[in-house]
């Protein structure tokens, strides 16, 4: 690690003009949160595994910051030539900079990886004493990553109209429509889920996240698809050019982008797209470039007039966001068999843990028995969890995990976003809780669901916090509010039982989830932070109810479903606005050894028997004779 912080430095020493101080983002040229292998700069220089962060160095310093989530797991992976900016606590990094570097300093930024958003408010920031932001023409971290994984050539699929539910045409019109309303003549679309939705394609170019490194420009008349061709069959193809969309080499994006600028790309289309065409002469007055200051890196937008930018969420974001009836009958039907994989999961693991370590189980609360088990025998994070994806891999429609699964124990558990790696993953210990956060990938819908277990005797402390996050979880849940509420008003629903005893979570509530897309989707969220105040939840959007607790050096709780948003049947309609609610999409059992019945109300317990009569019966297909068994009484009926 000090080597690669020597060869940077070096690097900005001899770099014209000599740069002050560096900043390595995590993102890619698409600002993607998940990043292939060989876009992981930050994870390179810093050593830090999480999936979000910013790495700064300078000439005597190396800072990352990062959020609450990753806190505890930056502290175990940096090293002691990093220091830690914890998000939200500490200094953000633009007044650091503005506050610790000298007057006229050079930042670098390689402009391909940060966002328009970005760049201009620490351009803004650092004005302030005349420090200027340098955009490298490589990317320096690139120049000293001797072994950077080479770029892989995975194909481009088309995703069928049985689960996309909206075809090409039909999805370009709108935004077209959308185009003209803004009074714009073309987009740029850089998010990689929003080209995989607009074009229906879909790939394998990120783990965990079925898309493709590509780019699409979308004008009044004609449409691009930006990708390395090697990865196009014929068949694409042919489907992209049937709408009207030409494909290009992924590298000619930049180019293409100065000639939209100077009005000039229309003319140097080679696919026929009357058929598509929303101004048919020269008389347009539309003469804005939409660019989506979140998503589109600082190194297109400079190659355009900034007097003549729009610069506005996509309309993508919201578009891909609100469901339609395909995508969410999709969704319902994954996550019935994604549901019935972690119930299978459950009980496979209550029998190990009964018959290797022990355990008094998933239904008893006794103490464990002591148990020698052979070295072959022993379960793992890693072990465990590989046997979850097992029981998912068997599921119709499986094309992989979501996300990294959180398998974690004990201690590890209150790591947030814990990753467990076989070489130095925790045993399973019948006598510690158990945290499982995991998710699929199926043609017709993606998957997040998040159980909390335990197979001896928990604790009372850990079962008044495990109910006050269940509490939450369940007032979140049964939430009705009207029209043009956003999520950031509701986060503190599922919080209020935490804040009873003085507790609480560093993370938001809730994301938006993808179909057969990106497990984290916006634009929408349930979140204390700013950016979920922006949009207002709607009917057909997806959004999960994850609140949990963490203690530090000892264990972690967290209670997650997917909900979908639909209107309510409220008594009354005040202000005439409408009013929505959630329907619970996820079906897997709580673990009732782990609930202090006295804590819950009649209308919560209610809930719960309501809800786990719905998983016997929705469940019941996929379960075997024994399986049946143990979900009957995972799900029985409790009274206070």
């Amino acid at each position: 690690m000090a080597d690669i912080l020597a060869s940077l430095r070096s690097l900005m020493a001899s770099h014209s003009p000599h740069l002050d101080a560096l900043l390595v983002p995590s993102e890619d040229s698409h600002q993607s949160e998940y990043v292939s292998a060989r876009d992981k700069r930050r994870q390179f220089v810093s050593g830090f595994t999480g999936s979000a962060g910013l790495a700064l160095i300078t000439k005597h310093e190396a800072r990352l910051w990062t959020d609450g989530r990753y806190f505890l797991q930056a502290t175990q992976q940096l090293s002691d030539q990093w220091k830690l900016m914890r998000m939200g606590e500490d200094s953000s990094v633009d007044a650091w900079i503005s506050d610790n570097l000298q007057r006229e300093a050079a930042i670098g930024i390689d402009p391909w990886s940060v966002s328009v958003d970005m760049a201009q408010r620490w351009e803004q920031a650092f004005a302030k004493k005349k420090q200027k932001l340098v955009q490298t023409s490589t990317n320096l971290v690139d120049e000293v990553w001797k072994n950077r994984p080479p770029a892989e050539t995975n194909p481009v699929v088309d995703h069928p109209l049985e689960f996309a539910g909206c075809s090409v045409a039909d999805k370009l019109k709108d935004l077209r429509v959308k185009l003209t309303k803004e009074k714009a003549r073309g987009v740029i679309i850089t998010a990689l889920d929003e080209v995989a939705w607009l074009y229906n394609i879909r790939g394998s170019d990120v783990s965990y996240s079925p898309v493709v490194h590509a780019f699409a420009i979308v004008t009044l008349n004609s449409a691009f698809f930006y990708v390395d061709k090697r990865k196009v069959s014929s068949k694409v193809s042919s489907s992209l050019q049937e709408n009207g969309i030409e494909v290009r080499e992924y590298g000619a994006v930049s180019s293409d982008v100065a000639m939209l600028a100077s009005n000039q790309l229309d003319q140097a289309m080679t696919v026929n797209t009357s058929q598509n065409g929303a101004c048919e002469n020269d008389t347009c007055d539309n003469d804005l470039i939409w660019v989506d200051p979140a998503s589109c890196c600082y190194a297109l937008f400079s190659k355009l007039d900034a007097n003549k930018v729009l610069l506005l969420q996509s309309s993508l974001a919201l578009a891909k966001a609100l469901k339609n009836p395909v995508e969410l009958e999709g969704l319902k039907n994954a996550h019935i068999r994604d549901g019935a994989a972690v119930v299978q999961f459950l009980v496979w693991l209550d029998k190990q843990m009964q018959e290797i370590y022990g355990a008094s189980g998933y239904f008893l609360e006794g103490e464990v028995a002591s148990k020698k088990r052979s070295e072959t025998m022993k379960l793992t994070e890693v072990t465990v969890s590989d046997k979850l994806e097992g029981f998912r891999a068997s599921k119709e429609h499986f094309r992989g995990l979501s996300f990294p699964t959180i398998s974690s124990v004990g201690p590890n558990a209150a790591i947030i976003h814990y990753s467990p790696q076989a070489e130095t993953c925790a045993e399973l210990d019948p006598n510690s809780i158990y945290l499982f956060d995991s998710g699929g990938q199926y043609l017709d819908g993606t998957t997040d669901i998040t159980r909390t277990v335990h197979f001896g005797k928990p604790s009372a402390h850990e079962k008044a916090c495990y109910t006050s996050v269940l509490k939450g979880h369940i007032a979140l849940g049964n939430a009705r509010f009207p029209n043009g509420t956003n999520g950031y008003a509701l986060d503190i629903l599922a919080r209020i039982p935490l804040w009873r005893y003085g507790l609480d979570y560093r993370h938001g509530t809730g994301h938006g989830i993808g179909s057969y897309l990106n497990v984290h989707e916006g634009p929408h969220q349930i979140s204390f932070r700013p950016h979920a105040l922006n949009v207002p939840l709607q009917v057909s959007m997806t959004v999960t109810d994850e609140p949990g607790y963490y203690e530090d050096g000892s264990f972690g709780i967290r209670l997650e479903n997917v909900l979908v948003i639909k209107e309510a049947d409220t008594e009354f309609n005040f202000g005439d606005k409408g009013y929505l609610s959630f329907d619970h999409i996820t079906w897997a059992p709580y673990q009732l050894k782990l609930i202090d019945m006295s804590l819950l109300t009649p209308e919560e317990i209610q809930w719960l028997n309501t809800y786990h009569s719905k998983c016997r019966e929705i469940l019941a297909p996929y379960m075997d004779k024994n399986e049946m068994e143990w979900l009957k009484k995972a799900t029985e009926t409790v009274s206070a």
